[in-house]
């Protein structure tokens, strides 16, 4: 057994399954925000109780998401030692200022929305956006981390580490917040496709029913927004690769010979040994140069530019960043179809539809998990670009307490997994009945009852 691999292996299932919890985190909590924003300005019930009810489900993925987060770290120490000392100055600031600040500030606004529901209703609006504004904090201190393992920035390199030179230069690294934009816009898309597939499944039984009509539309807008701008941020990202890591840009599409007026093939099958592809279909002249040089006679970096010792899985990265494409152009053209029947008023005449959103669910799941393989996968062999090899990086272990361990997460990440899924599916198809008064209704009991004395 090789321990590289086996480390490897559990890294990547630990980032993915905490990964899973993180997008709909960062998707779902804009839209309670907007909600309870909505419902302080109206008053209407309507917005308090969507605002309920999604905080709900945003609260349970929220707290199973922080447990499985904090595994993730202690890894960098006991399976990726000999990185962690590479890599200790670099890594330790953003880590250090995400968990002072983004989490404290998401872990203490989460908890006067949670039990400040009759004592503070005024901050619980204020609080939701607070934690949107933690989340976000988060997911940028942490890309930081990573955009330096992408494209070192602001560094000096000793003989067994890097140290930071320009804090300023890691901070505002382009590549991390090319990776922050797309994040972001994937798990927006989560968020909506989340709201409209389980308002869909309450509109197939209700159609006329008001909070999850609403609620179906928040979902859509923001689904909306997020598909249609990800192919823009994605082009971006795509053509700052060609510069920044070729081989990885290169390996998206399979390209093997380097040279300007370069095709694209709307069919290719890589080669398993890493050498070419097997089969190219569906040739279009010039395309690949416009898209990632944006010009039809552009100069685009082939993987026989590449030695075969500094290539990633090819097959991997061309099979993970075209699925990933595929389906995205399936949200774009879903959203902007209900966004025109919803406009037309013929969104509940189509139940196929509102099925196709209900089991569409995973879909965005799926393509932002293809997204981070494309990154991750697409860097290798290093495990800091151009200055560390991941198969320098890890700690001397015996194989065998890998993979014991590596077994224990699966078995653990899974138990959260299907925990997370039973009760947010539980409480998704319970919808909104049998939830509290709103607080205009509930302030009218006796204030010894407020003041928790019962």
């Amino acid at each position: 057994m090789d321990p590289v691999l086996l480390s490897r292996i559990q890294f990547a299932v630990t980032i993915a399954f905490h990964f899973l919890f993180v997008p709909l985190t960062l998707g779902l909590v804009i839209l309670v925000a907007i909600m309870e924003t909505l419902y302080r300005r109206t008053g209407k019930e309507l917005y308090y109780k969507m605002a309920e009810f999604w905080g709900k489900i945003f609260l349970i993925n929220f707290l199973l998401g922080v447990v499985t987060g904090i595994t993730m770290e202690f890894q960098i120490g006991t399976n990726w030692s000999v990185y962690s000392h590479f890599m200790g100055d670099i890594f330790g600031a953003p880590l250090a200022i995400e968990a002072m600040v983004a989490f404290f500030l998401e872990s203490t606004f989460i908890g006067i929305w949670v039990f400040g529901r009759h004592r503070f209703p005024k901050l619980r609006t204020l609080s939701m956006w607070m934690v949107a504004l933690g989340t976000t904090l988060s997911s940028l201190w942490i890309i930081t981390a990573n955009g330096f393992m992408q494209h070192p920035v602001g560094y000096e390199l000793l003989p067994d580490k890097v140290i930071l030179k320009d804090f300023w230069a890691l901070v505002f690294n382009p590549y991390a917040w090319r990776i922050l934009i797309h994040t972001l816009g994937a798990s927006y898309v989560v968020g909506g496709f989340f709201v409209m597939g389980v308002s869909a499944y309450h509109l197939l039984r209700r159609p006329k029913d008001e909070v999850f009509n609403t609620s179906f539309r928040f979902g859509l807008i923001l689904a909306l927004i997020a598909a249609t701008l990800q192919p823009v941020t994605g082009h971006i990202s795509a053509t700052a690769a060609v510069v920044d890591q070729p081989a990885k840009a290169a390996a998206m599409d399979s390209i093997w010979q380097s040279g300007p007026d370069q095709p694209y093939y709307l069919f290719v099958v890589p080669k398993m040994d890493n050498t070419g592809n097997l089969i190219e279909w569906g040739r279009i002249p010039y395309l690949g140069s416009l898209l990632y040089t944006d010009s039809l006679r552009g100069y685009v970096p082939g993987l026989d530019s590449i030695a075969p010792e500094d290539r990633p899985p090819v097959w991997m990265v061309t099979w993970s960043f075209r699925i990933m494409v595929w389906l995205g152009f399936l949200f774009l053209g879903a959203t902007w179809y209900a966004f025109y029947l919803v406009r037309k008023k013929k969104l509940l005449d189509k139940p196929w539809l509102l099925k196709f959103f209900l089991y569409a669910i995973p879909l965005p799941y799926v393509a932002t998990l293809l997204g981070w393989v494309v990154t991750e996968v697409g860097r290798q062999p290093w495990i800091v670009y151009g200055l560390m090899r991941t198969a320098d990086a890890v700690s001397p272990l015996p194989p065998g307490q890998i993979l014991f361990t590596l077994i224990g997460l699966v078995v653990f990440y899974g138990t959260l997994i299907v925990a997370d899924i039973i009760l947010i599916a539980r409480t998704a198809r319970k919808g909104y009945e049998g939830m509290e008064d709103t607080p205009a209704t509930v302030e009218k009991v006796p204030a010894a009852l407020l003041m928790g004395h019962r």
